[in-house]
């Protein structure tokens, strides 16, 4: 992110095309990326209510190949890989050996010697050359970025929009599962995942033909009353449905057990971190990462100090309006035994403290499962 003033933005191959919506650019994690179109209620809205469309080719696309690929990136990730059959994905956490979260992904199983792994984009290079550190046998790593785009159709109506255009009229019907197909003529793998909790799908395709798989997808999404959507209603529709962001709401410095993520965590696969973190899921952890919402319209925003009375227990990670419910929602880590749902706490924002109250999450659960 620091280097973003002094290295040009990347783009992707849609550029102009968000351009030619009127969308407003602005740079993200490196790239120059739409914010909004119509507005990012109208877009979060269309989510929720129909079907919307996102372009999200800034996300790392890389590939793990070779016969060892499979006991390669079990060790990598703390989520079972081996227990992946082909077409099916998963996903997981990539730490350190203290245990300390470098990313969060997606990996997918093409076959047992070629799996795909989406991967944020601000993490992308640190990533490579993690991977690239902790290869053995016979394992190769490339980065299929550059040649190829990601879109992401989400919401209600996404599945009847999807199947009439693909060439076997049939989307994978199962959470984290996907397929090669064909839309429009041009290859693509479609995957039922997404990042706003609504049902939803992910194709990925060739850089080369992206414009015109962009075109035929949004025409079928705007003849469901759906709206090409932004990085905006990104966020409030992934915070909405407590998935987490990196960067924010999870890095170096914290742990997937206190970040609530101890699901993703195969203990016996021999994880780079395992050892750590089985101690401290034996000793406890010290803070936890809740939901809150907020008793009044202040917003409360990453960086914010959390308070119980005049002791300081937590800090924000993630905040904002919550277009769905109408009230403004957050994350915060906060020391362990305040962490109740239910319990009073208060936001400080610009000096002046806001009450609000630790809440069950997710904030809204949509059509996902």
């Amino acid at each position: 992110m620091d280097s973003e003033a002094s290295s040009p933005l990347r783009k992707t191959p849609l550029v102009e095309e968000h351009r030619r919506l009127g969308a407003r650019m602005v740079p993200f994690a490196g790239w120059e990326m739409p914010l909004q179109y119509e507005g990012i209620f109208a877009e979060h809205r269309a989510v929720r209510e129909r079907v919307g469309i996102f372009d999200v080719s800034h996300m790392g696309r890389l590939e793990v190949l070779g016969l060892d690929a499979c006991a390669v990136l079990q060790r990598l990730v703390t989520n079972d890989v081996s227990a992946l059959s082909d077409g099916e994905a998963l996903y997981t956490v990539m730490c350190r050996e203290d245990g300390g979260i470098l990313d969060d992904l997606i990996v997918y199983c093409i076959h047992p010697e070629r799996y795909l792994l989406i991967v944020n984009a601000a993490t992308r290079e640190k990533d490579v050359a993690w991977i690239r550190q902790h290869l053995w046998g016979d394992t190769s790593l490339c980065d299929r970025t550059e040649e190829t785009i990601l879109l992401a159709v989400q919401g209600p109506r996404s599945r009847e929009v999807l199947e009439p255009l693909l060439s076997r009229r049939l989307a994978p019907a199962k959470p984290f599962h996907f397929a090669s197909d064909e839309i429009a003529g041009i290859p693509v793998i479609v995957s039922r995942t997404g990042y706003t909790g609504e049902l939803g799908y992910e194709v990925l395709g060739p850089a080369e033909q992206a414009i015109p798989l962009w075109r035929t997808l949004l025409k079928a999404v705007q003849e469901a009353e759906g709206l090409p959507a932004g990085l905006g209603a990104r966020d409030t529709l992934r915070l909405e449905a407590r998935l987490l962001l990196y960067g924010q709401d999870m890095d170096e410095t914290t742990t997937p057990l206190e970040a609530g993520l101890s699901w993703t965590l195969a203990f016996g696969t021999g994880f780079i971190g395992e050892e750590a973190l089985r101690r401290q899921k034996e000793q406890g952890v010290r803070r936890r990462l809740v939901g809150f919402q907020m008793e009044s319209r202040a917003v409360a925003r990453h960086g914010h100090p959390v308070y119980v009375g005049e002791q300081e227990i937590g800090m924000v990670t993630s905040g904002g309006p919550s277009p769905t419910l109408g009230v403004n929602i957050g994350l915060a880590y906060v020391q362990r035994r305040f962490a109740e749902v239910g319990r009073p706490i208060e936001i400080e924002i610009r000096r002046r403290r806001h009450p609000a109250r630790i809440v069950r999450t997710p904030f809204y659960r949509g059509s996902f499962r």
